[in-house]
């Protein structure tokens, strides 16, 4: 390992288990339960009336927009178990193979986006930068040991103020 490498602090293992990763988990689950909420109340009075192009699109959205929220719902659980010692690393690492944090791109410039509720607008977008901030801190944690290590100082500066936006948020 390199010099730079073991100046290199890893913010990742100690952000996923502190207060700030407990905030983390409840901002995502708040938003599971704000997003079911919406999409059983507000949401579904809205779509019925809403063009036939417009409404094809958010069915789409709202199925992407649950799917995501499951998928980081899964990664926080997962990370919470292993948080608190009810699962080994090496069961979580079998486990979150199932789970899919990878973001798909978001097309607001699709026919009809701007005809959809502000409101479900807004829980798209709100899931998309925690679905970052939780694949960037997943990424941090289960890196493997022998990935290379950033040599660039400029980068690894970058790095690491991203890591600190992600575990503290951003205010």
């Amino acid at each position: 390992m390199s010099d730079t490498g073991l100046n290199t602090i890893s913010f990742a293992g100690h952000a996923a288990s502190s207060t700030q990763f407990k905030s983390l988990y409840a901002e995502g689950m708040a938003l599971v339960e704000e997003t079911a909420s919406y999409l059983d109340g507000p949401g579904r009075a809205a779509s019925k009336v809403l063009p036939r192009q417009v409404s094809v699109l958010y069915a789409a959205e709202s199925m992407r927009l649950t799917t995501r929220l499951m998928q980081m719902a899964s990664w926080l659980l997962l990370q919470r178990a292993v948080n608190n010692g009810e699962m080994t690393r090496d069961q979580v690492m079998s486990e979150k193979k199932k789970v899919r944090l990878d973001a798909y791109n978001l097309d607001r410039e699709a026919p009809g986006w701007e005809d959809l509720p502000l409101s479900f607008r807004e829980l798209i977008e709100r899931s998309h930068r925690l679905q970052n901030r939780v694949a960037l801190l997943d990424r941090e944690i289960y890196r493997p040991a022998d990935a290379p290590v950033v040599h660039d100082n400029q980068n690894s500066v970058q790095a690491q103020l991203s890591l600190l936006q992600t575990a503290f948020g951003r205010h």
